[in-house]
């Protein structure tokens, strides 16, 4: 929950700013958003650690509008960048900002795969003062000469820490290097490890580190618990669970596992939909739509939708395939426990996988409690 100390009406924001941010139902400023504002405002490079739920975007999105009123970008030369590493990232963080932009008259455009890049270019032409994109479309946008970033005035990376991951950094160093070296960086993760510090060295200057969660990004108001399984019950308790929570996102390593249990759990009169890569953006929409409005009560995904998703009062993830690391496990676990709300993470292990989750867990700050369980265990029933 925000705390106490202050109220937006009394930060130095543009005018408006706190105006839209009441109309909105937002009073009192998250601490994140405390912590950063004034350095941010002052220029500096900030990094940021907070989970998600605890207001990393207006942490920086309300100093960057700030720092834009009354600027005006010319065709194709945008002013400030927000890089995200997934479409729903980015279209979330364009849906959170789009009403403050708005009130200060500043425009927005976003840019990512799986939707009209010819679209995407005109929005741009047509000028926006803040570009909120994907790596690979921005990349492809800037070499077909319809972007061009020599006129980035502060540059946010959000979830820096997947960002950094080898398969990102080339992009987004190639990116960065394309945005003045006196510009204004700003750093954004739930964890920040050695793999952010990459970026870190190379594109900040004297950062400023602000963080408020726990330096393992470990969420303290989740419940974790190891439920372990036999090879041939994992399906039947996953579709248990399903049965006695209200709703529930199901995260599994493949596509094809993500079809297969969406269509098992929806065969048992389970409305499910699976969200994954091999799947169009417009079916990715439909797909997070059901779910936010109970159409679909299980939403079966891969580590695609760890990051960007934002769904209201969901109290439960259940990790039928155990993540790979334990940065993968905090950002699936975010998906709950949101802005202070409690949440239950259960995570399925084989006999064999115990030993080695509950390693990865511990490692990350996390301490479940273990439970080995058939279909119809009461452990099955978040307490």
């Amino acid at each position: 929950m925000p705390t106490g100390a202050g109220t937006f009406a009394e930060l130095p924001l543009a005018p408006g700013l706190a105006k839209a941010l009441h109309r909105n139902g937002l009073t009192t400023p998250f601490p994140i958003q405390t912590a950063v504002l004034a350095d941010a405002l002052a220029g500096r490079d900030v990094l940021g650690r907070g989970r998600t739920g605890s207001g990393k975007t207006l942490a920086f999105g309300l100093p960057l509008l700030t720092l834009l009123a009354g600027k005006r970008a010319a065709s194709k030369a945008p002013l400030a960048l927000i890089l995200a590493p997934t479409r729903e990232l980015a279209q979330q963080v364009t849906a959170s900002l789009t009403p403050y932009a708005t009130a200060l008259r500043l425009r927005m455009a976003t840019v990512v795969g799986g939707l009209s890049a010819t679209a995407q270019a005109q929005t741009l032409a047509r000028g926006a003062e803040i570009v909120v994109a994907t790596p690979g479309r921005l990349a492809d946008l800037v070499k077909a000469g319809q972007c061009r970033l020599d006129q980035i005035t502060t540059t946010v990376i959000d979830e820096a820490d997947q960002m950094s991951d080898i398969g990102f950094l080339p992009q987004v160093s190639a990116l960065l290097d394309q945005t003045p070296r006196n510009g204004q960086r700003m750093l954004f993760s739930a964890t920040l490890d050695k793999a952010v510090d990459r970026l870190v060295r190379r594109f900040l200057h004297d950062p400023v580190t602000h963080g408020v969660d726990p330096p393992t990004g470990s969420v303290t108001t989740m419940r974790h618990h190891l439920l372990e399984v036999a090879a041939g019950d994992k399906l039947a308790i996953a579709a248990d669970i399903a049965a006695r929570n209200p709703r529930s996102i199901m995260f599994v390593a493949t596509k094809r596992a993500a079809d297969r249990l969406a269509t098992r759990l929806s065969a048992t009169g389970l409305p499910a939909v699976a969200l994954h890569g091999g799947r169009s953006q417009n079916q990715r929409t439909r797909a997070l739509e059901q779910f936010r409005t109970g159409t679909a009560t299980v939403l079966v995904a891969t580590n695609v939708a760890a990051r960007g998703i934002h769904i209201d009062e969901l109290d439960l993830v259940v990790n039928v395939d155990p993540p790979a690391d334990g940065k993968d496990y905090l950002h699936r676990g975010g998906r709950t426990a949101r802005a202070g709300r409690s949440g239950t993470v259960f995570t399925l292990v084989f006999p064999e996988q115990r030993r080695e989750v509950h390693r990865l867990l511990t490692k990350a700050g996390i301490r479940p409690d273990m439970t080995a369980v058939t279909p119809g265990h009461p452990a099955l029933i978040p307490a």
